[in-house]
């Protein structure tokens, strides 16, 4: 049960910082707040996918992989889109205080997700 809940939470969070900070080109970036452009939901299928390698690495059943990638996809455009819709207009350097508390609320919310991710498989691979 330990190893099982470190391989997540470690590869989980590897996973957020490769995908939110590496595997976002501008066209992404520049898509996340409009629902009708690719680049959100690129952004989102992304970080599903590679959670779902690190579920079946840490030895998560595959129906509940499936099932929880397909609500970290949902969960993740609908918090990355709010972000930026409610965030609109705030810039780094006139308002540094509420950007920087606006980017700490959204990467709560996705820590937040992943607790639930760990705790979904867990449920699925009968350690909880």
């Amino acid at each position: 049960m330990v190893g099982f809940f470190f391989v997540l939470f470690l590869g989980l969070e590897i996973k957020h910082c490769v995908a939110d900070y590496f595997l976002q080109p501008q066209w992404i970036l520049a898509g996340k707040g409009n629902w009708r452009a690719p680049g959100g939901y690129a952004h989102a299928a992304i970080h599903a996918a590679l959670s779902g390698v690190v579920l079946l690495i840490a030895g998560t059943p595959l129906p509940a992989t499936g099932a929880i990638i397909v609500g970290e996809f949902i969960v993740h455009y609908a918090l990355d889109y709010s972000k930026i819709r409610y965030s609109e207009g705030v810039k780094m350097q006139a308002l540094p205080a509420r950007y920087w508390s606006l980017h700490g609320i959204d990467q709560l919310a996705h820590q937040l997700t992943y607790g639930a991710m760990i705790y979904a498989a867990a449920l699925a691979a009968g350690y909880a």
